[in-house]
């Protein structure tokens, strides 16, 4: 048998959701011999993008540094898609591979479709079908799988979406969320923190809340909702990272930052930021990673979204969508604060994202994909049993 062919691949993020989605498949990609993996960021966030990179031990080969102050959506997509042709035209892949939904994502996508270089697309298949809920996002996602040629499903009902709008089936592979990996190597038993200490034996109800559909008023309802329960339960704290975003930032201070058991603090790194959301009693949050990741925790998680693009945690109990309304909010946190039943339903449910072994499965389909391997590696699917990162 003949060896295999050196192979180029090209791995594009830009935020820090998408580096540590991505970080754990660089490492499973740069372990496999005769293939040159090289990693290019548009840096869309700089600072928290900085922050992964650094953790995870891995110096990008390419950095557009395009993150400036104020910049719109427009601003990313030219300056990513202009500075991911300069990278195609220095150093051709074989495959170009993005992640998930963000405008880095689509640019580099578009990128590699104008160079004629095959796209991987890592936690492809996610749908709300409201092209403005989430937004950017559920177009940005739509159309790289428009221009994807390789389909990385994390489940099955990703994989069906994907089935629906005729991507060919062999193209489409059911692996698991990356970001379920990356939790492996990252929640400690002996984690310290500052906010932890501040936090002491109260209840800790973890908040992120910062997506563009929510803020003005939405935000300030989330907020007003938060405030009131912490008003009625006196063993309940909150630890909230504020993202940078001065829109976000303005807000939660002025509801939220006179409260002596809120607590207000500068965005945390992957690591820490796992450690504190294992240490959680519950999750309130508009994220779509904190979706995937709390299950495997064993974290209720209330959605503070209308729609999700991973409606497999509602079906599986483990999520519930709350929606931005004050009320509904204050309702759900406070059946989970005083109904243990209610509490240990969401709290011992499968993870239906992942096992772990996403990045592996992503290698295997690239080999067969390559003509590397005879067979598709097999399709993720959830085991019902209690999850191990509790």
């Amino acid at each position: 048998m003949t060896a295999p062919a050196r192979r180029r691949l090209l791995v594009v993020f830009g935020t820090r959701p998408e580096a540590i989605k991505m970080a754990p498949l660089v490492l499973a990609l740069r372990a496999v011999p005769r293939w040159e993996t090289r990693v290019a960021v548009t840096a869309q966030h700089r600072e928290m993008l900085d922050q992964v990179l650094q953790i995870f031990g891995l110096r990008p080969d390419y950095d557009l540094d395009l993150m400036r102050p104020g910049q719109t959506l427009q601003d990313i997509t030219v300056g990513a898609l202009t500075g991911l042709l300069d990278v195609l035209d220095d150093w051709t892949p074989d495959v170009v591979l993005v992640h998930g939904d963000t405008t880095t994502t689509f640019a580099a996508a578009l990128a590699a479709f104008y160079r004629k270089v095959a796209v991987g697309h890592v936690e492809a298949g996610l749908r709300t079908y409201d092209k403005y809920a989430p937004y950017p996002e559920e177009m940005n996602r739509q159309l790289t799988g428009v221009l994807a040629d390789y389909h990385f499903a994390p489940t099955e009902r990703a994989a069906e979406a994907l089935r629906r709008e005729n991507k060919p089936p062999e193209r489409i592979f059911i692996t698991g969320n990356t970001v379920i990996d990356a939790l492996k190597t990252t929640v400690r038993s002996d984690f310290h923190h500052p906010v932890l200490k501040a936090v002491g034996d109260r209840r800790m109800l973890l908040l992120t809340a910062h997506r563009r559909e929510n803020w003005g008023a939405p935000l300030r309802r989330i907020f007003r909702a938060v405030r009131r329960i912490v008003d009625a339960f006196g063993d309940v704290a909150v630890v909230y990272p504020v993202h940078p975003n001065p829109v976000v930032r303005e807000a939660a201070e002025a509801v939220l930052g006179d409260h002596p058991r809120m607590h207000l603090i500068p965005p945390l790194d992957v690591i820490a930021f796992h450690n504190v959301m294992a240490r959680a009693h519950l999750i309130l949050t508009d994220s779509g990673g904190i979706q995937e990741e709390a299950p495997s925790l064993g974290k209720p998680v209330l959605v503070l979204r209308d729609v999700t693009e991973r409606p497999e945690g509602v079906a599986f109990g483990v999520l519930k969508l709350v929606g931005t309304d004050e009320a509904r909010i204050e309702a759900a946190v406070r059946t989970l604060l005083t109904d243990e039943a209610a509490y240990r339903a969401m709290a011992t449910a499968v993870n239906p994202y992942g096992d772990g072994r996403a990045s592996e499965r992503i290698v295997a389909a690239l080999r067969y994909a390559f003509g590397e391997a005879p067979e598709p590696p097999p399709p993720f699917r959830p085991v019902r049993s209690r999850n191990v990162h509790r």
